[in-house]
């Protein structure tokens, strides 16, 4: 097993991202309830109900691009996997839709409350970055809230420059977008 030492000095399991599995069905709904409490929607596409092996599907043909659902860019939704754990995710699109220029950005990703402040968020964004970039996508569009100190901090350290901060919706913080690459 690769590790990687921490600021902290301690030795962790190495971060990797990939696309959920057959075995990650009761960790992956886990974190979506974890991040419901949040307001914050872990699992893309997956619908109350649904079954794991239909969700797996969708994603694995959204990824290859056999199927593209309505008002979706083609991308690719993969976890983030430290020593067999989901201790987040990330949603990489390699195009912008008119919603994603404004609101969402090229990468959303998301790390799960027991597992925040150990550097995953930035390691999490660094390889999507990488991701980013092999599809083609050389400059990326990164959207956080003004007032969420943390993700302001990450995309900070991966490169992010401030273009603006602008409000998209009366009843939400407004946004900060910055532009890494």
């Amino acid at each position: 097993m690769v590790t990687e030492k921490t600021d902290r000095g301690a030795l962790n399991p190495a971060l990797r991202l990939r696309p959920p599995g057959p075995g990650d069905e009761a960790a992956f709904r886990a974190a979506c309830g974890a991040l419901a409490e949040e307001g914050f929607n872990f699992g893309l596409g997956l619908k109350p109900g649904m079954p794991w092996d239909a969700y797996l599907k969708t994603l694995h043909d959204h990824r290859i691009g056999t199927s593209q659902p309505a008002g979706r860019v083609p991308g690719t939704f993969l976890v983030a996997d430290v020593g067999g754990e989901i201790v987040g995710r990330s949603s990489i699109r390699f195009a912008l839709n008119d919603f994603l220029a404004r609101e969402g950005g090229h990468i959303g990703y998301a790390v799960l409350p027991g597992y925040r402040r150990r550097g995953y968020a930035t390691e999490i964004l660094r390889q999507s970055l990488v991701i980013a970039r092999t599809y083609g996508v050389e400059r990326v569009l990164m959207i956080c809230d003004d007032d969420n100190a943390g993700s302001r901090t990450v995309i900070e350290a991966c490169g992010g420059q401030l273009e603006s901060v602008v409000q998209v919706a009366a009843t939400a913080p407004p946004i900060r977008r910055y532009w890494i690459g």
